[in-house]
């Protein structure tokens, strides 16, 4: 990261100076409203703002606690330590930390040169991200963003250890300059930026942990991730041998997390990606079917009307929808 961004996140706030004069613990009123230690994005988020930008208060160990908005945690400098619904995590340079509104976090003091940046964000601002991510079905993406988004998830983090990844680290230092610099235009330069790291993020689904207790929900991510990339010609053998697990136990978890079988989570994607390129592209049906991974141009037809309660050609021509 740019030496002026590291120098500017540096400087001694006037809370951290309370903290190295003698002050033991957080001043409550600058992050909650009420009795509930619950950090308020009213006291965080200018009016009408749906993400903005803080160093890391350092020197101090902040107690758990809950968030009512998304915050996302990237280490600029050093390490941060943090407990995690129970998971202990080492912030290491160069990592990014998710946390939704279910996560219950608690930290321990940082150091001086310990130097990483708090991003507060509403939940509605991941709408553009959604929309930047592209207009064709993407479960992937629909997993991991409904994770940020909704109280329902099970998975209250997503850690990303990301710090050999240049794009991403680029991404996320424009974030910060133009969060930190009152860049005009800012939101919708935030907006398509973080669209960008979403989409780079998606790349590098092996690198996120989401904690020991969701170890399914890791694996329901690769799963989600290689029908993505073999929606074409994968098998769930192939998975299962790329997953280190046996066949069967691997299609008994997928149904019982998914409410789908293997089988049909592949259907859906390759129809999304078929109903996508016959709005966006003149290729003819039966290309379209090969495309998507049918040869069976008939049972693709088929499988098509089932589903959509029309024909790929009736689709095309915008008939009964």
């Amino acid at each position: 990261m740019k030496t002026e961004i590291i120098e500017e996140l540096s400087r001694i706030t006037e809370e951290e100076q309370a903290f190295l004069l003698g002050r033991t613990e957080i001043e409550k009123e600058r992050y909650v409203t009420g009795q509930k230690l619950v950090m308020d994005s009213g006291k965080l988020l200018e009016r009408g703002k749906l993400i903005s930008i803080r160093p890391h208060t350092r020197f101090v160990h902040f107690p758990a606690h809950r968030h009512n908005y998304v915050e996302m945690i990237y280490m600029c400098q050093g390490v941060t330590r943090h407990i995690v619904d129970e998971d202990e995590i080492t912030l290491q340079q160069g990592e990014l930390l998710i946390l939704n509104q279910n996560a219950v976090q608690e930290i321990f003091p940082a150091d001086k040169g310990d130097i990483a940046v708090n991003f507060i964000i509403l939940p509605e601002f991941f709408d553009q991200t959604l929309e930047m991510m592209g207009e064709e079905e993407n479960q992937l993406r629909e997993f991991i963003i409904g994770c940020l988004k909704s109280h329902k998830t099970p998975l209250s983090y997503l850690h990303f250890q990301v710090a050999d990844i240049l794009p991403i680290q680029n991404l996320l230092e424009n974030l910060v300059w133009t969060l930190l610099n009152r860049q005009p235009n800012k939101r919708s330069i935030n907006q398509i930026t973080m669209g960008l790291l979403f989409l780079q993020l998606m790349n590098y689904t092996d690198r996120v942990k989401v904690g020991e207790q969701h170890f399914e929900q890791e694996v329901l991510i690769r799963v989600y991730r290689y029908i993505e990339e073999h929606y074409r010609d994968g098998s769930l053998s192939e998975l299962a041998e790329e997953l280190h697990y046996d066949i069967y136990n691997l299609s008994r978890m997928i149904r019982r997390l998914t409410g789908k079988n293997y089988t049909e989570l592949l259907q859906k994607k390759r129809l999304s990606q078929a109903v996508f390129l016959l709005e966006h592209t003149k290729l003819s049906v039966a290309d379209i079917g090969e495309r998507v991974g049918y040869e069976n141009l008939s049972y693709f037809h088929r499988i098509f009307k089932e589903r959509f309660g029309i024909s790929p050609k009736q689709y095309r021509k915008g008939e009964g929808i």
